[in-house]
């Protein structure tokens, strides 16, 4: 059974920096892309971050380049993100997601597979 836990949430000061980890089990890590999304209250899920399945290829959302990261361990089953200069509209529950397969990175929804129960974080002014 495909399972994606996150962690790594929490509450931080405007130009913070935060972790997130998503430790994934139940499917062939290696040979899926891996993404991150997130949804602010009353607005939909919006697309973060993706990584290729070798870690050699990332997309980022435009609100959130040149600030997050989007990093993974195949040997471990581990993807990150790294959220710096972190800003009150950053604010929102981040989920983890995962499409199986190698093919390009998506960064629609329903192009994953499955996701995680999400983790909060919240970024005060």
């Amino acid at each position: 059974q495909a399972q994606l836990v996150e962690s790594g949430g929490g509450l931080v000061q405007t130009g913070g920096s935060l972790r997130l980890s998503c430790v994934a089990s139940g499917f062939s890590f290696i040979t899926t892309r891996m993404g991150w999304f997130r949804q602010a209250p009353g607005k939909e899920r919006d697309f973060v971050a993706a990584i290729s399945w070798t870690g050699g290829s990332s997309m980022y959302g435009d609100s959130v380049k040149g600030r997050f990261t989007v990093s993974r361990d195949n040997a471990i089953n581990t993807v990150w993100l790294q959220m710096n200069d972190l800003k009150p509209e950053d604010t929102a529950v981040y989920y983890c997601a995962a499409a199986l397969g190698t093919g390009v990175l998506p960064s629609r929804e329903g192009s994953y597979d499955y996701w995680g129960q999400g983790t909060q974080v919240t970024v005060s002014p």
